[in-house]
This record gives C-alpha cells, sequence and structure tokens, in this order.
C-alpha cells in the first residue's frame, strides 16, 4: 500500500520497463485509483488490525452474556424468594452498616423486584479505582446474602468487571485502552472500505455480464470465502458502525476529542445539582456503567432512617423507575440525591436532590427534558451494553460478536490462499497496484489528504497507525525483488 510513493520497477502490478503494460490497461488504472487505495488500506489494515478486532470480538460477545454468568455464579447474593412485604429500606441499610462495622454507606440500590437483594456500597481504599465494598442485603429478613466488591454504577461484579476489563483494555490497565481504541477506530474504516468495495465488485461484474448477483457462478474455495466475508459484512455494516461510534467514546483519546466536540455542540448529558448553595451542577457522565463509577468516595456519617424519607419523597415526585440509586451527601453543603439507574428501554435517568436539613427537593431533573443527543448517548452506550433491550440485544450483540470474528478469520484464509509464497501480490483479491494514489487527479489527492489528516488528529491512534501502513507498505515496495519475490 505505498500510497504516498510511485513503486520501484518491477514491483508487482507496478509499471516496469520490461513489463508491456497495454494503453487501456494504464488508463484503467488510473481511473480506478480510489478502488486501489481503498483495497490496499481495506487489506493492510485487515492483517494489522486484524488482531485486536477479533480479541474485541471475544470479549465483547462474552460481555454481552455476562448478565446470565452472573446471575448464575452469585445467585446467592443477588437473588431471594419473592418478598411480598419488604422491611423499611432504613432496617436493611441498618443491617448492612453492621455488617460493615457501622461505617456510612456511600450508595444504597434498594431492590428493583421482589426476588432481588438490596445493594449497599461502602467506600474501601483497599480496592481499585471505581470499586466499592457492596453488602447484599435479603429485603424480607434484612440478612447479609454477600458481600463483594462491585465496579462502576452498573455494579458489575467480579466476573463481569473481569471480563469488562478485558474488552475495555485486556485487564492491563490504562495502557491496555490503546488495544480497543485501534480497534474500535479501524472497525468503522474497515466496514465502509470492504462495503464500497464490495458494491464496486457487483457493479462491476454487471456491468461484463459475469454475474447478476453478489454470490459468483463459479464457486472454488477462496471465492467462496470471499462472498462469506463480503455478504456478512454488507450486512452487519450498520452494527459495525455503530459499535465503533459508541466504542471511540469511551477511548481515552479519540474519546477526549468526543466529550470536547460534545461540549462545544451543547450536546453533554445534563447534570443534577446537589450544592445547596445554588452552585451549577456539572455535567454528568454517560459511560458509569462500563468504567468509572460515579459515586463518592466518602461520606459524612449517615442515618439510617433518612433512607426511608429520601426514597418516599422521591417516588411522590418524579422518580418512577424501579431500579433507583439513591446517595448520602457527599460532604457538608450538598444534598441527597435519587437517580433512576435502570438502562432498560424505555431508559430514564430522572432525578431529584434533596436537602436533608428541610427535607425539601431542592433541584429536579426531568430526562424528558435532555436535548436529543444527551438521550442518543444513554441509549447508545446501553445498547453497546446489551442492556438497552435485555436478551434479544445481547443475543443480537452476540451475533455481531461471532460475524465479525467470522470474518476476521476469513479475511486471513484469504490472505493465505494468496500468500506471497504463492507467488501473488499482497491484497484480497487482484492485486492493486502501487502509486496509483498518485496517478488521480490532484483534486482527489489533495481530499484524500485532508481527510486522513483530519481524521488522523480527530482519532490519533487510526492516524498513527495509519501512517505506519504507509511507511510498512513503502518498505515492502523498496525491498521487493525486480522478479516479483518477496
Amino acid at each position: 500500500m505505498t500510497l504516498l510513493t510511485k513503486p520501484p520497477a518491477g514491483t508487482p502490478g507496478a509499471p516496469d520497463a520490461s513489463t508491456s503494460t497495454p494503453p487501456d490497461t494504464r488508463e484503467a488504472v488510473e481511473r480506478g485509483w480510489f478502488r486501489a487505495f481503498l483495497l490496499r488500506i481495506h487489506f493492510y489494515a485487515g492483517i494489522l488490525a486484524g488482531p485486536f478486532l477479533l480479541i474485541a470480538a471475544i470479549s465483547g460477545g462474552l460481555y454481552a452474556m455476562a448478565p446470565q454468568l452472573e446471575s448464575a455464579i452469585y445467585a446467592r447474593e443477588l437473588h431471594v424468594p419473592a418478598v411480598a412485604d419488604p422491611l423499611p429500606l432504613s432496617a436493611q441499610v441498618k443491617a448492612a452498616m453492621d455488617h460493615a462495622g457501622g461505617a456510612a454507606p456511600v450508595m444504597v440500590r434498594p431492590a428493583p423486584g421482589p426476588e432481588d437483594t438490596t445493594r449497599v456500597l461502602f467506600a474501601d481504599k483497599t480496592l481499585g479505582e471505581s470499586q466499592y465494598r457492596t453488602v447484599f442485603v435479603d429485603p424480607g429478613t434484612a440478612g447479609i446474602r454477600g458481600d463483594l466488591p462491585t465496579y462502576g454504577s452498573s455494579g458489575a461484579l467480579p466476573v463481569r468487571t473481569w471480563i469488562s476489563n478485558l474488552h475495555r483494555s485486556l485487564n492491563l490497565g490504562e495502557p491496555g485502552r490503546a488495544y480497543s481504541e485501534l480497534a474500535a477506530s479501524w472497525l468503522w474504516v474497515i466496514a465502509l472500505g470492504g462495503l464500497l468495495l464490495w458494491i464496486d465488485s457487483i457493479r462491476r461484474k454487471r456491468g461484463t455480464n459475469r454475474a447478476r448477483t453478489a454470490k459468483p457462478r463459479k464457486v472454488n474455495g477462496r471465492t467462496r470465502t470471499l462472498w462469506l466475508h463480503g455478504t456478512t459484512g454488507t450486512v452487519l455494516f450498520l452494527a459495525f458502525m455503530f459499535l465503533s461510534a459508541t466504542g471511540l467514546t469511551w477511548s481515552a483519546n479519540a474519546g477526549a476529542n468526543v466529550s470536547t466536540l460534545r461540549t462545544a455542540l451543547d450536546w453533554t448529558t445534563p447534570g443534577l445539582n446537589t450544592t445547596l448553595t445554588g452552585a451549577e451542577a456539572a455535567p454528568a457522565g454517560d459511560h458509569a456503567g462500563h468504567g468509572s463509577g460515579g459515586v463518592s468516595a466518602t461520606s459524612p456519617s449517615v442515618d439510617p432512617a433518612m433512607f426511608d424519607t429520601v426514597s418516599s419523597m422521591a417516588r411522590a415526585d418524579i422518580i418512577s423507575a424501579p431500579m433507583i440509586d439513591i446517595k448520602p451527601p457527599a460532604k457538608p453543603g450538598t444534598a441527597w440525591s435519587v437517580t433512576e439507574t435502570g438502562r432498560e428501554w424505555p431508559a430514564s435517568a430522572s432525578a431529584v436532590s434533596i436537602d436533608p436539613a428541610t427535607g425539601q427537593i431542592t433541584n429536579r431533573l426531568d430526562f424528558d427534558d435532555f436535548n436529543l443527543a444527551a438521550k442518543l448517548t444513554r441509549w447508545g452506550i446501553a445498547a453497546h451494553m446489551g442492556l438497552l433491550f435485555g436478551l434479544p440485544n445481547q443475543l443480537a450483540l452476540l451475533a455481531v460478536a461471532v460475524g465479525l470474528a467470522a470474518m476476521v478469520a476469513w479475511g486471513y484464509v484469504m490472505w493465505w490462499k494468496r500468500r506471497p509464497t504463492r507467488g501473488s501480490a499482497w491484497a484480497a483479491g487482484r492485486p492493486a497496484p502501487r502509486g496509483a494514489f498518485l496517478r488521480a487527479h490532484w483534486a482527489g489527492v489533495l481530499a484524500a489528504i485532508t481527510v486522513m489528516v483530519a481524521l488522523g488528529l480527530f482519532l490519533p491512534l487510526l492516524g498513527w497507525s495509519l501512517l505506519a501502513f504507509i511507511v510498512l507498505d513503502t518498505a515492502v515496495g523498496c525491498w521487493s525483488k525486480p522478479s516479483g519475490r518477496r
């Protein structure tokens, strides 16, 4: 893929003094520079980013089904026999506080259903970032059902936390996030380029009357694999674009640029004001369920009876979702808050803040008043996590993960069948000539370079890896022998 330089003489697929290339072929190459450019980008990106995409697909598929694994593994902590008349929330919180040695909770999540436990979260300096010691309480008896670390505001238990961190960073911490950002950055490029190439191949076949459908008439091993690869990519195209876009919002480098853009366009998610001095609230985060927690690390002394009062007041106002989080004041001068945290459709995020001294609602945040961008962000993230539509959402994500993994495998199979040891150039299909990019019209070259630079600035890892691809292809082109062997 020497995108910006012409190939040395003798390079396969390039003009050579010793190779007689008919004028009509040269003209066709010049006219088809964009297709050749796409083909080399698609090939190199697929070969070099394929491992990252494969890991993301496998770990993402596991994460999609993590709720079922979690429910089975931690059945005692999460579930109880159906409770018809639960004890007051204050009694449940007090039982958890006694179990935790009198520590004050930083958040309480009342049982959302009759067969669920109540979660009482405590800060614990021995745990990692965004992790909390969570005591699970039986709402019917106030008995302690378990004591486990949970992660983020989604309350992921250890198994789901491990899978989540595998998908996010290979469990390598902050440095490992580069892998998932590379995968998300290249997924949309590969998917879009593949779709354009697939459409072009159909057009070419129809134009020459070789076929009337996308599936080749003459089927052999490689053409069958190519058809499976292209058809699957076309069917899953929108899903790939969606996962890439939502995944980039979690990334370290591109995610920061996305946040800056959202702020500039006033697309941020509004935050609940919990200060009692009238100060403005900071925008709320959207990724707490799959990343950082959004729970205060410390909390002053808490009266368990206040949980009954606060819960009743919130339920009488705008809070109606079964799953809610109740947070005591994080420091003096701040209010209690009650927030809807369920992400199932119709996902909501309404919240109220309550003054502990007066028992009055001081601020309210109605999800219906969110701007469209904030709502789409919340829904998109919930869908990416497999939470928005429950089991159908999870199964759809699993199917997409399997499809992506299969496409990566098919891509490597096609490359292997045309690998250099068999005497053909490195391309998935008819070899695309090097140097075609510079034989295009200057306006096309300038437009393509401008787009690549802009994308590289907004998606830094995409830009640096694209530059690496160009350097690699240039080196391969210079290293190639005149005989065409690599």
